[in-house]
């Protein structure tokens, strides 16, 4: 697998802050020009527009290929928004030029692949969390970064458990141990991921790492800056 590229899915309560969206693009822009990471590959969440298309299934009973089809559109609306955002962060739906890139940093919209090439079931238990490890292993990398607005997976004592398996992560949620974090109204499911990432952690052996994109403590910077672990904030959710 490639260690100098990632991919980093924005979630919806970052690019809906100009502030913490400003931090997020900040830090990955550091990480491109040092040379830190070669390929910086963005997604964009739903947000809010999935939530609309979440709303207009359950008022129209809509079929489940095009609900989801529907919700992945609007994270192309979100990255392309993202792009108008910072003109010099280029954006692509191709996801060769990627791959053929010696050097990149982008806005990828996955519609135009996702409706050709999409493997993963038509639910809403597969948002974009998912289909960001699922891109993460079609591009061969290592790891899977999701920016949110929490430090990671919490526990009802506050505390961010850094390090944790799938089945660590089924065991302390079946278990009642996870915050309550209720990020979205809208979600049935905030912890903060969906629901089938664990099974593709599972499927694809690819990590996925939770790091707080709102802080002003630029937390993504230090988790691949700084050497000494205790000093990072983030969860890292490893197959089991």
């Amino acid at each position: 697998m490639n260690v100098d590229i990632a991919i980093f899915k924005i979630g919806g309560h970052i690019f809906g802050n100009r502030e913490y969206l400003n931090s997020t693009i900040s830090q990955l822009t550091s990480l491109y020009e040092r040379n830190i990471l070669k390929k910086i590959i963005i997604i964009a969440g739903g947000g809010s527009s999935a939530n609309l298309v979440r709303k207009l299934d359950k008022k129209f009973d809509l079929s489940n290929t095009i609900s989801h089809l529907m919700a992945i559109y609007t994270m192309d609306l979100n990255g392309i928004e993202i792009s108008n955002y910072f003109p010099k962060l280029i954006k692509t739906d191709n996801l060769n030029e990627i791959i053929t890139a010696s050097k990149i940093f982008t806005v990828f919209l996955p519609f135009a692949y996702l409706s050709e090439s999409d493997e993963l079931p038509h639910s809403w238990d597969v948002t974009s969390d998912s289909i960001a490890l699922f891109l993460a292993y079609k591009l061969k990398m290592e790891n899977c970064f999701l920016l949110k607005n929490v430090d990671g997976i919490i526990l009802k004592n506050n505390k961010v458990v850094k390090n944790l398996t799938t089945k660590d992560f089924i065991r302390m949620n079946e278990s009642g141990e996870l915050a309550n974090l209720n990020l979205d109204d809208e979600k049935k499911y905030s912890r903060p991921i969906d629901p089938y990432l664990i099974k593709l952690i599972d499927k694809y052996k690819i990590p996925c790492i939770i790091l707080n994109g709102s802080s002003s403590s630029l937390r993504i910077l230090k988790y691949f800056k700084i050497s000494e672990d205790q000093k990072k904030i983030y969860t890292k959710i490893k197959f089991s």
